[in-house]
């Protein structure tokens, strides 16, 4: 049902994309050229998800490559050619601009050339953006009832989906930030491992991820990539060094609570209320949550803190639009309650390696008690 809608996403508009472009840019002698030209443009992505899957050290991992840098790239040319059909209907009412100016072919050549160009640019802007780490801070209060410590310095990150395309050197540059933040509690908010191989590359990742340490520990929660890719069974997180939270609630060094919930995926995941009541009223709570999709319920609770991700911030625009009406808080940080909500955009994204919303980030989160 995910491709099929994913795969409809894309035929649809593409086919729009091919019409506009067709009548409003393309001479008469170059019509075939385009005609080649787009077919084979357009292939690409039904192809390396459909008729190469599974090939991973050939043709489809190539296309697929190709692909994630192709989608985004037809978005936006799609939304600029949509723009400029507005903008026509909108000449075609108040005849701004005379019909024989814009019927000019150096006219249309120029806006096509435009077009192409500021598409490809949107495309690698996003790509530098994706592959920037950022460091997102905020500073908080919350009481600190019976706990020993006064401050708390929080690294959290989500959506790292390590795997075969996850370049080693990211994984490295993630190490050293950290390092140079110097957390007192690493957490991980979920959708960290893509998948379930264990080759040499995840064993470099794991190798690498062990090396963080914390005063308090380094803990996580597991997301619904985790579950796809039957990840949650496997030994990743023990050799990387991470506790994973099963709807668990520990009390650490008797001066915070921190419990992790199951995705939702998982059908028989605690409630949140279960989850509260083996947890001590005595001392703060940081909740970690893959999907911020519970607000309402956490913010009635005695949760101080609930860090999540899996939104990536809708990765491209206007995605961004859809998540921020889907969710309550689809990104950064919002206190309902007596609970301060934290939405990260990710560290890495899933999909095509480009982001035009939100940022690859660490959050980090200095807790005042």
């Amino acid at each position: 049902m995910f491709r099929a809608i994913i795969t409809f996403s894309y035929i649809i508009p593409c086919i729009y994309l091919f019409v506009r472009i067709w009548q409003l840019f393309i001479p008469r002698d170059y019509r075939l050229c385009y005609m080649l030209i787009y077919a084979i443009l357009f292939s690409i992505y039904p192809a390396s998800m459909h008729l190469f899957e599974g090939d991973a050290n050939g043709a489809g991992q190539i296309l697929e490559a190709i692909a994630g840098y192709l989608l985004p790239f037809f978005l936006y040319l799609f939304l600029l050619v949509l723009m400029i059909d507005l903008l026509l209907l909108i000449n075609l009412v108040l005849k701004i601009i005379p019909r024989d100016r814009i019927r000019q072919r150096s006219l249309r050549s120029k806006v096509f050339v435009a077009i192409i160009c500021l598409s490809a640019s949107v495309v690698i802007a996003g790509i530098i953006n994706f592959n920037t780490i950022r460091t997102t801070k905020y500073p908080i209060s919350v009481p600190a009832r019976s706990s020993e410590i006064t401050s708390l310095r929080i690294a959290f990150v989500s959506d790292f989906h390590l795997g075969e395309t996850t370049p080693v050197k990211f994984v490295e540059r993630f190490v050293k930030e950290i390092g140079i933040i110097k957390p007192d509690l690493m957490l991980y908010g979920g959708d960290i491992a893509e998948d379930g191989r264990d080759d040499e590359k995840m064993k470099k990742f794991e190798n690498l991820l062990s090396s963080i340490r914390t005063k308090y520990g380094v803990y996580g929660v597991l997301g619904n990539h985790e579950h796809y890719g039957s990840q949650d069974k496997g030994t990743f997180f023990s050799k990387a060094g991470i506790n994973i939270l099963r709807d668990t609630v520990l009390v650490i060094d008797n001066s915070f609570t921190l419990a992790g919930r199951n995705d939702s995926h998982v059908r028989n995941r605690k409630s949140v209320e279960e989850i509260m009541k083996s947890a001590p009223d005595s001392l703060p709570l940081i909740l970690l949550d893959h999907r911020p999709t519970e607000i309402e319920q956490v913010s009635k609770t005695n949760a101080d803190i609930q860090l999540s991700g899996h939104t990536h911030k809708g990765q491209l625009f206007p995605i961004n639009l859809i998540t921020n009406k889907v969710y309550l808080l689809h990104y950064g940080y919002r206190k309902f309650g007596n609970t301060h909500f934290f939405v990260s955009s990710g560290i890495r994204l899933w999909g095509p390696p480009v982001r035009t919303t939100g940022k690859s980030e660490i959050l980090v989160i200095e807790v005042t008690f």
